[in-house]
């Protein structure tokens, strides 16, 4: 598919919406979820209705057609992401169950996955409240200690004591890959490097990531990621963690129930191999399903072509918001390491009034408060910001529009 935004947006019905008082929608808030193509929704509707069964459980026709699409699912994910194997892919509802999946691990595990008094956790100032809480849980009912990188002023990481933060008590580093305040994408291969001198291991939240720009789990060199299906134009309850296929064999399982066994006696189990050790209960079918067609969706459109679009998008951004009086971008003012989201402030006007109004006149959606980040925007001294986030459908237009409706917003407050 060539790369041409008007021909994509067809592709999503809710774009061509209008809300009440005749406001074409513009959608500025797909880090928080995106929209869903037509072939997402096509594909769910067709498995519900002709297809559906139990997985992994049924021998007649339709527990076989449900296993093979759930599976094949599987092997789409483990390609898009470059996984040496199919089975080092495991389905979770969400990134937010993955980072928590490895961090019971760790509570649980063997001598590598089992932390305790002396021995720390490295996570960073900038991270969404998932790959904090589980972290803090983690430390407070082991003994463990967290710590953190610090953020710049222009919102990066800053890694000046790399060495000191992380040393021979590190357990693992988990930061995000990019930002969902800042857009800042974080290189990964100096932390790597140092996690992998003092013998720690390194996780990434891949959830601003792998929907806007090519990631390849073998070329990162880490040991997980967790990513979420509905902010690549599948559904929500889906979601991954990826992980070395090694270090999934001696974990200990999450969630027990059926599925995820090898047998049963009364006084003790043994466990199925990964990645359905990891997937207790019946799965989130349609919606991995769901998940397996956004993936050819977005392999059709190309990472490479969505990446570049998103770079333009957010470059035009920056520059078109330096006309907005008194407006404070939070994160870096370049497009380099950079993704397609942008928060900012107006002084004087709380980000939830600005909120308001851009929805209000302009149909204009935008994210406003701290998106789960809160310490970053402590970092920053704000309570909330203002976020922008672009897809491959949007469009400079829809820029000009978000820079028209934001002088408003000042003139209302003026």
């Amino acid at each position: 598919m060539t790369f041409d935004v008007d021909l994509i947006r067809k592709d999503f019905p809710v774009l061509g919406r209008e809300l009440p008082g005749d406001r074409p929608l513009i959608y500025l808030d797909s880090g928080n979820s995106s929209q869903k193509p037509t072939q997402v929704i096509e594909t769910m509707r067709d498995h519900l209705t002709w297809h559906y069964s139990n997985v992994g459980r049924a021998l007649h026709a339709l527990g076989s057609e449900s296993t093979e699409a759930y599976e094949a699912a599987r092997d789409k994910v483990a390609a898009f992401i470059g996984a040496p194997s199919r089975d080092e892919v495991i389905f979770t509802k969400n990134a937010s169950e993955g980072l928590n999946l490895v961090a019971y691990a760790f509570q649980n595990g063997t001598d590598r996955f089992r932390v305790g008094p002396g021995d720390e956790i490295v996570i960073s100032e900038m991270e969404h409240h998932s790959n904090i809480v589980p972290w803090q849980l983690l430390a407070e009912r082991t003994g463990a200690t967290l710590r953190w990188f610090p953020v710049t002023d222009e919102g990066r990481l800053d890694l000046t004591d790399l060495d000191e933060l992380v040393n021979e008590r590190t357990k693992i580093v988990s930061v995000a890959h990019q930002s969902n305040v800042l857009g800042t994408v974080n290189s990964v291969s100096p932390i790597l490097a140092r996690a992998r001198s003092v013998g720690a291991l390194m996780m990434l939240d891949a959830s601003q990531s792998v929907p806007h720009q090519p990631v390849d789990v073998t070329e990162l060199g880490v040991d997980f990621i967790a990513f979420t299906g509905h902010k690549m134009l599948g559904p929500s309850g889906i979601g991954v963690l990826w992980g070395r296929r090694e270090l999934l064999d001696e974990m200990p399982p999450f969630l027990g129930g059926g599925e995820m066994i090898e047998a049963v006696w009364m006084d003790h189990s043994t466990y199925a191999p990964v990645p359905h050790k990891f997937e207790a209960g019946t799965p989130p079918i349609v919606e991995a399903i769901g998940l397996g067609a956004a993936v050819d969706y977005l392999n059709a459109v190309g990472m490479d072509a969505i990446k570049a679009h998103e770079k333009e998008l957010i470059q035009y951004a920056l520059d078109a918001l330096t006309e907005v009086p008194t407006l404070r971008v939070i994160g870096p003012r370049t497009a380099i390491s950079r993704g397609g989201t942008v928060s900012f402030t107006l002084d004087g006007i709380h980000p939830h009034d600005v909120g308001q109004i851009l929805d209000d006149v302009f149909g204009i959606a935008v994210r406003v408060g701290h998106h789960c980040a809160r310490p970053l925007h402590l970092r920053f001294g704000i309570p909330a910001t203002t976020r922008a986030s672009l897809y491959l459908y949007n469009t400079t237009a829809e820029i000009d529009a978000l820079v028209r409706g934001l002088h408003h917003v000042q003139k209302v407050f003026g």
